[in-house]
């Protein structure tokens, strides 16, 4: 155990800033500030309030998952941090204390990618990746299939949406039956007492002509609308529970249908489902049931490591750690349309070594107490 990297991990991609803690492949803390309800009366995220959120959160919320996982900040062996996608005035945030963090501590600094964090989380659970695995990632943001053979330096996109993100449409209809925000774990909870098959919702690029592992939620979105519209100009009543059982099925028999799709295709047979959308009740189910009719193994990790937390970028900076990956130098960015392509930020003119040379003398001296 205690020659595995231990590594510090800050996600401020959104609204969460989290804060984790990793000894190899062994989660030790994971603390995590929401600002969840300060977004609520303005139906999404909003970015100012997010970033300034994320800036009085950042000090305690790092002591608090040290105090969490008993270790003191300066046995880390390095610290990661989200450098993108994301909204950028909140990956700023993040980059920045991890910089701070790093300098003081004298630290090698990663700058790690966002969604392969949300691949790698689920060593914390199941163990080691299997190289390839199959990454059906979806979250409010984005929905993408990806296939990666090395977590921390190939991860190929299969495919994505090419509109609406599956958790922005769980939001937005969650807001035309006027059931909140967040949207998706409130439509989780009424579905469960409505009929799936109640309303015949479209299946968006399911055609034969539609690209096969791309997603689109944009129609359906229209479609759920119009309906519940049309019901509401004839004076009838919404079956809300009916809806969002319908809704839900249309989303999820597609994720799932062209994940299983794009495992038989790409003779893949491990399938990780990431992101916020993943602790949807239905859809693991869904995706239990046609993993194991194609002779698939499905990982799904529990729901809290599904949403935006610091453990993944901990998680995804430790393997940067134990494969020898090049740190990030002091000018890192936060880059909010980092592509997937790119699990970490290297700094340049680094070989795939250990040697930490971008830290600064004078921060060896352990400027943090």
């Amino acid at each position: 155990m205690a020659d595995e990297p231990l590594v510090l991990g800050i996600e401020t991609s959104c609204d969460e800033t989290g804060v984790g803690i990793v000894r190899g492949t062994t989660l030790l803390a994971d603390a995590v500030a929401s600002s969840v309800d300060e977004h609520a009366r303005f139906g999404g995220v909003v970015p100012e309030v997010a970033s300034r959120a994320h800036l009085e959160a950042m000090v305690p919320t790092i002591d608090r998952a040290l105090k969490e996982a008993g270790v003191s900040a300066k046995d880390l062996d390095g610290i990661a941090v989200t450098a993108g996608p994301g909204l950028a005035g909140a990956l700023l945030v993040g980059v920045s204390a991890a910089k701070a963090y790093a300098y003081a501590l004298g630290k090698p600094l990663y700058g790690v990618n966002h969604l392969a964090s949300h691949i790698c989380v689920d060593q914390l659970e199941h163990g080691a990746l299997p190289e390839p695995t199959m990454a059906l990632l979806v979250s409010g943001g984005h929905s993408s299939l990806l296939l990666s053979t090395d977590i921390t330096s190939d991860v190929r996109p299969m495919g994505a949406t090419i509109d609406d993100a599956a958790g922005e449409a769980f939001d937005k209809i969650a807001r035309v039956l006027n059931l909140g925000f967040p949207g998706g774990p409130v439509i989780d909870r009424y579905a469960k007492e409505g009929d799936p098959k109640a309303i015949a919702f479209p299946r968006g690029l399911t055609g034969p002509r539609d690209p096969v592992y791309d997603f689109s939620f944009s129609g359906l979105k229209t479609a759920v609308a119009r309906w519940i519209e049309a019901k509401r100009a004839a004076g009838e009543e919404v079956p809300v529970r009916d809806v969002a059982a319908s809704f839900q099925e249309a989303v999820v028999d597609v994720l799932t249908r062209k994940a299983v799709r794009a495992c038989r295709d790409q003779g893949v047979d491990h399938l990780m489902i990431g992101g916020g959308v993943a602790a949807n009740s239905r859809l693991r189910v869904l995706a239990q049931e046609r993993c194991e009719a194609a002779g698939i193994r499905l990982r799904v990790p529990r729901p809290k490591l599904c949403t935006d937390n610091g453990a993944m970028v901990a998680a995804l900076g430790a393997e940067m750690v134990a494969r020898n990956r090049a740190a990030s130098d002091w000018d890192l960015s936060a880059d909010s349309s980092l592509p997937v392509t790119d699990p970490h930020v290297p700094g340049r003119g680094h070989s795939h070594d250990h040697s930490h040379d971008h830290v600064h003398e004078v921060s060896k001296e352990n400027l943090y107490s």
